[in-house]
């Protein structure tokens, strides 16, 4: 089984090897060890390719673990770091204490860019995913009472995200001008006085006893444990620009070989039938739902 690490331990290795350069320095200049410059001198075996991949806990965890077992495979060696927020996966990226990110959708990914001053890029398709309503009480749209509690995530591309899809469900309206990602001040007419509630995505699945409803990405209600069939009533379409999540690089790798052969690994059949194997139709490989 893949073995999956957190960010602590990711954190440590990249320390290690920003420090080796200068220790290798110190040994060089060290007139009394010949032996240890001589050592450093001579040529060293290339060893297999590696790669740190980010994931969020649960299904893109669970999706890049398998497409690490077929990247070993044909010699790549994919060490999945996992995290329970959407910011620090992008930020170790950034740093380079990271490969590749495997998480969220290209609109994210642009805010990130614009807010951090980061130039993360889309090195490929994964899969397609698409936020929902969700409720232990309601089960369509006509039987949102007046005043119904509804929570929506608290970053600014899912906040947003769900603004829209709450604006195609004729539960709110977004003024004319509203910036492409609404935020709860962009709403104009809330006909149902929903109250209108912003929580951190992956808190979404285990508040929604205390809620009405909740707008929750595909990815946290499969891993919060969310029944789509039984608490799922409303969702994104398949072709939603928000619904496709990307793999993330930098463009400094995004044409190197080890990402290639991270991206060919995660678009392979084998992984494409066990997105479908496991997810039952909940979640889709993007290369091939969206030719």
């Amino acid at each position: 089984m893949q073995k999956r690490v957190f960010l602590k331990r990711s954190v440590a290795l990249a320390a290690a090897f920003a420090a080796a350069p200068f220790l290798a320095a110190c040994g060089k200049a060290d007139e009394k060890a010949p032996a240890a410059a001589a050592s450093s001198a001579a040529p060293k075996a290339a060893g297999p390719a590696k790669v740190k991949v980010a994931v969020t806990a649960g299904p893109h965890a669970d999706i890049v673990t398998k497409a690490a077992e077929v990247a070993k495979k044909n010699g790549l060696d994919v060490e999945v770091v996992e995290f329970t927020d959407y910011i620090t996966p992008d930020t170790a990226l950034a740093e380079k204490q990271l490969d590749i990110a495997v998480y969220q959708h290209e609109p994210f990914l642009q805010n990130f860019n614009r807010q951090k001053g980061t130039n993360l890029v889309v090195a490929a398709k994964a899969v397609v995913q698409p936020m929902g309503l969700y409720s232990n009480k309601i089960h369509a749209l006509d039987a949102i009472p007046e005043g119904a509690k509804v929570a929506i995530p608290n970053d600014p591309s899912n906040g947003g995200r769900a603004i829209i899809l709450l604006e195609k469900a004729g539960l709110v309206k977004v003024k004319e001008g509203a910036p492409a990602l609404p935020t709860v001040h962009d709403v104009a007419e809330n006909p149902k006085n929903l109250q209108l509630v912003e929580l951190e995505a992956a808190q979404l699945p285990i508040s929604i006893s205390d809620l009405d409803i909740a707008c929750v990405p595909m990815n946290y209600a499969v891993s919060g444990g969310l029944d789509v069939k039984k608490q799922g009533f409303y969702f994104e379409s398949f072709d939603a620009p928000f619904a496709l999540i990307i793999i993330a690089a930098r463009p400094d790798n995004v044409e190197s070989e080890p990402v290639k052969a991270f991206v060919k690994a995660y678009q392979s059949p084998e992984v494409a039938e066990f997105i479908r194997g496991k997810f039952n139709g909940q979640i889709l490989p993007a290369w091939e739902a969206q030719k």
